[in-house]
């Protein structure tokens, strides 16, 4: 007998593009564990969400870029296809008390349709080496690191990754970079293939200035993300109502 084909399911009525924070201990949250209380959420919150066809559907949801396990942000993206269309503002709280604490969600608006790795083009990120108290970081040895990053053609840096080591240029991917506090750093980096994340380039300092090197690992906030225009990031929610 042939095997009965499945339902086919009808196209999300509408997408909403969702703006959400890792705070707190909550920055140790991995992409799958994230995924998981995601999908809790949009159930707890009877968010009517759309499903994919086939044998095993699965709600609509589309993710951007996630930031490291370990790294706090601001400004991290999804998408998700409703069955009915809804008003933003009401999804965005009933998923905000529905979500754990520390995952927060900062807005919620129509979605414009344009693929999230077109308009999430390059990140801001602040990179804390050390405590303030712990005073282990030498200031001048960290920008004379700096420039000499900055400076260089090229650097690369390798990292072990689900498919073996790999190599990256992380001067490459830097737009600016530069020491805004007592060894505290603020960086703009393009979203490169294959991504060169924060914690590389970390690794590229601490290779030029070994004094550097601290047991604390260092710190990791992206501050926002967005479409790189003239040298500026196009926030990525504009053009509709914030919810």
């Amino acid at each position: 007998m042939a095997r009965q084909q499945p339902e086919q399911q009808a196209p999300p009525a509408q997408w909403l593009r969702v703006q959400y924070a890792k705070r707190g201990p909550a920055r140790f949250t991995s992409t799958r564990d994230f995924g998981r209380a995601l999908e809790r959420a949009l159930r707890r919150g009877q968010i009517p969400m759309a499903y994919s066809s086939g044998f095993n559907p699965h709600p609509r949801i589309s993710y951007a870029n996630a930031s490291p396990t370990s790294a706090a942000t601001e400004a991290e993206f999804l998408e998700i296809g409703l069955r009915e269309v809804c008003d933003p503002a009401k999804v965005r709280q009933a998923l905000d008390e529905a979500l754990p604490p520390g995952l927060d969600v900062v807005a919620v608006v129509q979605s414009d349709r344009r693929a999230l790795s077109e308009v999430l083009t390059a990140s801001d990120w602040r990179i804390e080496l050390d405590s303030v108290d712990a005073g282990d970081i030498d200031q001048t040895a960290l920008e004379r690191a700096v420039a000499a990053l900055m400076a260089a053609d090229s650097y690369q840096v390798s990292r072990m990754t689900k498919t073996g080591m790999r190599h990256f240029d992380v001067r490459g991917a830097i737009i600016g970079l530069e020491v805004v506090g007592p060894a505290v750093l603020q960086m703009r980096a393009h979203h490169t293939t294959p991504l060169v994340r924060p914690d590389d380039v970390v690794r590229a300092l601490r290779e030029l200035e070994p004094s550097l090197v601290t047991e604390r690992p260092a710190m990791l906030t992206r501050l926002g993300q967005g479409e790189l225009v003239d040298g500026e990031l196009r926030d990525v929610m504009a053009g509709a109502a914030r919810a």
